[in-house]
Protein backbone atom coordinates (compact mmCIF):
# COMPACT_ATOMS: atom_id res chain seq x y z
CA UNK A 1 0.00 0.00 0.00
CA UNK A 2 2.83 2.48 0.80
CA UNK A 3 4.65 1.32 -2.02
CA UNK A 4 1.95 1.95 -4.56
CA UNK A 5 0.95 5.32 -2.81
CA UNK A 6 4.64 6.29 -3.35
CA UNK A 7 4.66 5.13 -7.29
CA UNK A 8 1.16 6.85 -7.70
CA UNK A 9 3.23 10.30 -6.77
CA UNK A 10 6.27 9.17 -8.11
CA UNK A 11 4.93 8.99 -11.77
CA UNK A 12 3.52 12.21 -12.30
CA UNK A 13 6.85 13.78 -11.19
CA UNK A 14 8.81 11.85 -12.78
CA UNK A 15 6.85 12.38 -16.42
CA UNK A 16 7.20 16.37 -15.15
CA UNK A 17 10.43 16.19 -14.85
CA UNK A 18 11.20 13.92 -18.69
CA UNK A 19 9.27 16.27 -20.15
CA UNK A 20 11.11 19.82 -18.48
CA UNK A 21 14.28 17.58 -19.87
CA UNK A 22 12.59 17.46 -23.43
CA UNK A 23 11.88 21.09 -23.51
CA UNK A 24 14.82 22.22 -22.48
CA UNK A 25 17.04 20.03 -25.43
CA UNK A 26 14.30 21.23 -27.80
CA UNK A 27 14.64 24.80 -26.45
CA UNK A 28 18.57 25.06 -26.94
CA UNK A 29 19.21 22.96 -29.75
CA UNK A 30 16.86 25.44 -32.02
CA UNK A 31 13.48 23.21 -32.21
CA UNK A 32 10.91 25.08 -31.70
CA UNK A 33 7.55 25.50 -33.48
CA UNK A 34 4.33 27.92 -33.82
CA UNK A 35 1.11 27.28 -34.03
CA UNK A 36 0.42 30.69 -34.74
CA UNK A 37 1.41 32.70 -38.21
CA UNK A 38 4.58 34.71 -37.66
CA UNK A 39 3.87 37.61 -37.51
CA UNK A 40 6.59 39.10 -40.60
CA UNK A 41 5.04 36.26 -42.53
CA UNK A 42 4.96 37.16 -46.52
CA UNK A 43 6.51 40.89 -45.30
CA UNK A 44 9.75 41.97 -48.20
CA UNK A 45 13.48 41.60 -46.91
CA UNK A 46 14.09 45.25 -45.63
CA UNK A 47 17.36 46.61 -47.52
CA UNK A 48 19.54 47.39 -44.48
CA UNK A 49 23.38 48.66 -44.14
CA UNK A 50 25.87 46.53 -42.80
CA UNK A 51 25.46 48.43 -39.59
CA UNK A 52 21.69 48.68 -39.40
CA UNK A 53 21.86 44.68 -40.08
CA UNK A 54 24.27 43.97 -37.10
CA UNK A 55 22.20 46.22 -34.81
CA UNK A 56 19.01 44.73 -35.91
CA UNK A 57 20.62 40.93 -34.85
CA UNK A 58 22.10 42.21 -31.54
CA UNK A 59 18.68 43.15 -30.99
CA UNK A 60 16.85 40.05 -32.29
CA UNK A 61 19.54 37.95 -30.37
CA UNK A 62 18.51 39.63 -27.13
CA UNK A 63 14.96 39.08 -27.83
CA UNK A 64 15.96 34.78 -28.15
CA UNK A 65 17.66 34.68 -25.75
CA UNK A 66 14.53 36.40 -23.41
CA UNK A 67 12.42 33.80 -25.02
CA UNK A 68 15.17 30.61 -23.80
CA UNK A 69 14.70 32.67 -20.15
CA UNK A 70 11.68 32.90 -20.59
CA UNK A 71 10.76 29.04 -21.43
CA UNK A 72 13.01 28.19 -18.07
CA UNK A 73 10.94 30.03 -15.87
CA UNK A 74 7.36 28.97 -16.59
CA UNK A 75 8.92 25.49 -16.76
CA UNK A 76 10.17 25.36 -13.58
CA UNK A 77 7.30 27.70 -12.03
CA UNK A 78 4.41 25.23 -13.34
CA UNK A 79 6.48 21.63 -12.04
CA UNK A 80 6.61 23.69 -8.80
CA UNK A 81 3.02 25.17 -8.65
CA UNK A 82 0.35 23.73 -5.95
CA UNK A 83 -3.37 24.85 -7.90
CA UNK A 84 -3.87 23.13 -10.89
CA UNK A 85 -5.59 26.30 -12.59
CA UNK A 86 -1.92 27.85 -12.03
CA UNK A 87 -0.13 25.46 -13.56
CA UNK A 88 -2.36 25.33 -16.65
CA UNK A 89 -2.06 29.12 -16.63
CA UNK A 90 1.80 28.31 -16.66
CA UNK A 91 1.55 26.12 -19.21
CA UNK A 92 -0.13 27.61 -21.71
CA UNK A 93 1.90 30.81 -21.42
CA UNK A 94 4.80 28.93 -21.94
CA UNK A 95 3.70 27.47 -25.58
CA UNK A 96 2.96 30.81 -26.45
CA UNK A 97 7.17 32.22 -25.56
CA UNK A 98 7.47 28.97 -27.47
CA UNK A 99 5.70 30.48 -30.43
CA UNK A 100 7.67 33.53 -29.75
CA UNK A 101 11.05 31.69 -29.34
CA UNK A 102 10.47 30.14 -33.15
CA UNK A 103 9.42 33.94 -34.28
CA UNK A 104 12.81 35.15 -33.23
CA UNK A 105 14.98 32.57 -34.28
CA UNK A 106 13.37 32.38 -38.09
CA UNK A 107 14.31 36.56 -37.64
CA UNK A 108 17.67 35.85 -36.99
CA UNK A 109 18.51 33.22 -39.49
CA UNK A 110 16.75 35.75 -42.23
CA UNK A 111 19.58 38.49 -40.78
CA UNK A 112 22.51 36.10 -41.07
CA UNK A 113 22.43 35.96 -37.32
CA UNK A 114 23.28 33.72 -34.46
CA UNK A 115 21.63 32.63 -31.31
CA UNK A 116 23.28 33.38 -28.00
CA UNK A 117 26.24 31.66 -27.49
CA UNK A 118 25.08 31.51 -23.48
CA UNK A 119 21.93 30.19 -24.06
CA UNK A 120 22.82 27.31 -21.93
CA UNK A 121 23.55 29.32 -19.04
CA UNK A 122 20.92 31.62 -19.12
CA UNK A 123 18.42 28.73 -19.17
CA UNK A 124 20.34 26.45 -16.53
CA UNK A 125 19.95 30.04 -14.57
CA UNK A 126 15.97 30.75 -15.22
CA UNK A 127 15.37 27.29 -14.26
CA UNK A 128 16.68 27.56 -10.71
CA UNK A 129 14.93 31.35 -10.45
CA UNK A 130 11.60 29.44 -11.39
CA UNK A 131 12.03 26.78 -9.14
CA UNK A 132 12.40 28.96 -5.96
CA UNK A 133 9.55 31.74 -6.95
CA UNK A 134 7.45 28.40 -7.38
CA UNK A 135 8.11 27.23 -4.12
CA UNK A 136 7.31 30.28 -2.32
CA UNK A 137 3.72 29.78 -3.41
CA UNK A 138 1.31 30.38 -5.85
CA UNK A 139 0.68 33.94 -5.28
CA UNK A 140 4.41 34.91 -5.58
CA UNK A 141 4.55 32.61 -8.33
CA UNK A 142 1.88 34.61 -10.07
CA UNK A 143 3.45 38.18 -8.96
CA UNK A 144 7.14 37.05 -10.44
CA UNK A 145 5.03 36.42 -14.09
CA UNK A 146 3.79 40.17 -13.38
CA UNK A 147 7.03 41.53 -12.66
CA UNK A 148 8.73 39.79 -15.47
CA UNK A 149 5.94 40.61 -18.25
CA UNK A 150 6.08 44.41 -16.92
CA UNK A 151 9.98 44.56 -17.96
CA UNK A 152 9.52 42.45 -21.21
CA UNK A 153 6.53 44.83 -22.09
CA UNK A 154 9.35 47.86 -21.17
CA UNK A 155 12.08 46.07 -22.78
CA UNK A 156 10.17 45.62 -25.98
CA UNK A 157 9.25 48.65 -26.10
CA UNK A 158 12.68 50.04 -26.41
CA UNK A 159 13.65 48.07 -29.07
CA UNK A 160 10.71 49.35 -30.95
CA UNK A 161 12.64 52.58 -30.75
CA UNK A 162 16.16 51.04 -31.25
CA UNK A 163 15.00 48.73 -33.98
CA UNK A 164 15.78 50.44 -37.89
CA UNK A 165 13.18 52.03 -39.45
CA UNK A 166 13.08 49.91 -42.12
CA UNK A 167 13.31 46.98 -40.26
CA UNK A 168 9.28 46.12 -40.39
CA UNK A 169 9.93 42.47 -40.31
CA UNK A 170 11.51 42.29 -36.55
CA UNK A 171 9.13 45.28 -35.65
CA UNK A 172 5.89 43.36 -36.67
CA UNK A 173 7.34 40.15 -34.40
CA UNK A 174 8.52 42.29 -31.33
CA UNK A 175 5.24 44.43 -31.66
CA UNK A 176 3.03 40.72 -31.59
CA UNK A 177 5.62 39.72 -29.09
CA UNK A 178 4.72 43.06 -26.71
CA UNK A 179 0.81 42.30 -26.76
CA UNK A 180 1.40 38.60 -25.38
CA UNK A 181 3.39 39.40 -22.84
CA UNK A 182 1.36 42.71 -21.83
CA UNK A 183 -1.68 39.45 -21.96
CA UNK A 184 0.03 37.03 -19.59
CA UNK A 185 0.80 39.97 -17.36
CA UNK A 186 -2.81 41.04 -16.93
CA UNK A 187 -3.59 36.87 -16.83
CA UNK A 188 -1.22 36.42 -13.64
CA UNK A 189 -2.33 39.68 -11.54
CA UNK A 190 -6.16 38.66 -12.16
CA UNK A 191 -5.79 35.04 -10.85
CA UNK A 192 -4.38 37.04 -7.73
CA UNK A 193 -0.69 37.12 -8.07
CA UNK A 194 0.88 39.05 -5.15
CA UNK A 195 3.21 42.22 -6.05
CA UNK A 196 6.95 41.55 -5.24
CA UNK A 197 8.71 43.33 -2.92
CA UNK A 198 10.95 46.11 -4.24
CA UNK A 199 14.48 45.12 -3.37
CA UNK A 200 13.40 41.86 -5.64
CA UNK A 201 11.88 43.46 -8.49
CA UNK A 202 15.74 45.94 -8.42
CA UNK A 203 17.50 42.38 -8.90
CA UNK A 204 15.90 41.40 -11.70
CA UNK A 205 16.04 44.60 -13.57
CA UNK A 206 19.87 44.32 -12.87
CA UNK A 207 19.87 40.31 -13.91
CA UNK A 208 18.05 41.42 -17.02
CA UNK A 209 20.38 44.15 -17.93
CA UNK A 210 23.11 41.65 -17.87
CA UNK A 211 21.55 39.16 -19.97
CA UNK A 212 20.26 41.90 -22.25
CA UNK A 213 24.57 43.17 -22.46
CA UNK A 214 25.83 39.74 -22.88
CA UNK A 215 23.22 38.35 -25.69
CA UNK A 216 23.89 41.58 -27.92
CA UNK A 217 27.80 40.87 -28.52
CA UNK A 218 27.75 36.87 -27.47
Amino acid sequence: MVRSRFDSIASPMLDDLILSFDRALRTLSGIAASARANPAAGMPEPHLTAEERRHAVGLMRVNHTGEVCAQALYQAQALTARDPETRRRLTHAAREEEEHLAWTQTRLSELAGRPSLANPLWYAGSFAIGLAAGITGDRTNLGFVMETERQVEEHLSGHMDRLPPADLKSRAIVAAMRDDEMRHGRAARDAGGDELPWPVRVVMRGAARVMTLTAYRL
